[in-house]
């Protein structure tokens, strides 16, 4: 089993890793459409820990945009790279991510983050600071609304209300699935609002979570098992 160390010149304390995200954030594209749903490849990325042994695992997952076929599947297994704080989990994880990243063949096209994006205290989460780091468009899809607040959305599948920060749209609780508690949908980078959530629809014909997500959620876990039984 590899080990993904810790990167040289890492942020190591909150003052360092906020300056990064400050930095990061000035180079965010949010003025682009994003391709289309349903076209060309989806990666969702997600990942899975072991505090006690100082492990994360992460996975990438590349499905066919139109069919929702998985293309190739990669994984990686690093050292937790940063003290949990929050507004700053992106650290924790990225260079394990990004290596997952780096082991696909295949063109992983938009990345689907379980996670954030503009929906950030800071307007930088993991999704927006991936599609900066990599240049490729990139959207949040989050089980709950971090500290946001908004009003429920209609009860049909595609209804959405404003996720709101003061009077800033900066998401949409999605509801993907009728009568079931909504997703929290955010831009990340190079991708329009309206289409990330075309985006998340189109993902999740069947359950609350979009198929990107569930396949790596899975897949992640498995990684981090199997290296724990390596151990």
């Amino acid at each position: 089993m590899t080990i993904i160390e810790i990167p040289a010149g890492w942020p190591v304390d909150e003052t360092a890793a906020r300056a990064v995200q400050q930095e990061l954030r000035g180079r965010l594209v949010r003025d682009e459409e994003g391709p289309e749903a349903g076209e060309g490849h989806v990666t969702g990325l997600d990942v899975a820990y072991d505090d006690e042994r100082d492990l994360v695992a992460a996975a990438a997952v590349v499905l066919d945009a139109r069919t929702l076929r998985v293309v190739q599947e990669a994984t990686a297994v690093g050292r937790v790279s940063f003290p949990y704080v929050p507004g700053l989990l992106a650290f924790r994880e990225i260079p394990t991510v990004l290596a997952a990243l780096d082991r696909l063949t295949v063109d992983p096209g938009l990345l689907v983050c379980d996670g954030y994006g503009l929906a950030h205290p800071r307007r930088f989460g993991l999704a927006s600071h991936l599609g900066v780091l990599t240049g490729r468009p990139s959207i949040g899809v989050a089980k709950n609304p971090f500290t946001f607040t908004y009003e429920q959305p209609g009860s049909a599948r595609g209804d959405f209300a404003p996720l709101l920060a003061g009077g800033e749209e900066v998401g949409r609780a999605l509801r993907t699935r009728a009568g079931v508690k909504p997703v929290f949908v955010s831009v990340g980078h190079r991708v329009s609002l309206a289409n990330a959530c075309a985006h998340t629809l189109h993902l999740a014909p069947r359950y609350r979570l979009p198929e990107t997500t569930r396949h790596a959620d899975s897949l992640c876990r498995r990684a981090l098992n199997e290296a724990l039984g390596e151990e």
